[in-house]
């Protein structure tokens, strides 16, 4: 919280506030008694990003990932072709599994420390040539690094099983899925 005393009985307060995926501004301008007060969602800039903690790979159950981890994991058909790793924040998984493994019976999701690839990660507009645009989504995070995902870069692993849907899974995995 910022407060500024611009003259007798006059204060400005500028608050941010907010969860780790929501950062609110609120500005009070008290005058004389007179208070007014505003709150309104703070945007991401060039200049002010809110980077990610976590990147998140889905893989699919046909791929199984061992445990430990290996130095590098197998790259998939379409990481292939793309010339780089497919990820997903953590607001964008839900519907990553909707369209790319709505008939997995379970998929290995892999969480990344974001710090840990955060140089060779570049920020996306999807195709959309499977599911269509995904406008509500952002960008998505690509992984430019030779194709390479292993236990460097993979901080830990969850398996997530399908009932009727992702959102038991979904909902079992909140404390895990973190932005």
């Amino acid at each position: 919280m910022n407060k500024v005393r611009l003259g007798i009985g006059c204060d400005l307060v500028i608050s941010n506030y907010g969860s780790s995926m929501t950062l609110f501004t609120s500005l009070s301008l008290s005058i004389r008694g007179l208070s007014i007060s505003l709150v309104a969602p703070k945007m991401a800039t060039t200049e002010n990003t809110y980077e990610p903690t976590y990147l998140y790979k889905l893989v699919p159950s046909t791929a199984p990932v061992r445990e430990p981890i290996p130095e590098r994991l197998p790259v998939s058909l379409i990481d292939q072709q793309s010339g780089f790793v497919h990820l997903s924040t953590a607001l964008q998984v839900p519907n990553t599994l909707r369209f790319f493994f709505q008939d997995e019976p379970l998929v290995y999701v892999l969480r990344i420390p974001y710090d840990r690839v955060a140089q060779d990660i570049r920020f996306e507009d999807p195709e959309g040539r499977v599911c269509g645009p995904r406008p509500d989504e952002g960008l998505f995070p690509h992984l430019y690094n030779g194709l390479k995902l292993g236990r460097e870069e993979v901080e830990s692993m969850s398996v997530w099983t399908q009932e009727d849907g992702w959102e038991k899974a979904l909902n079992a995995a909140k404390p895990w899925l973190l932005y």
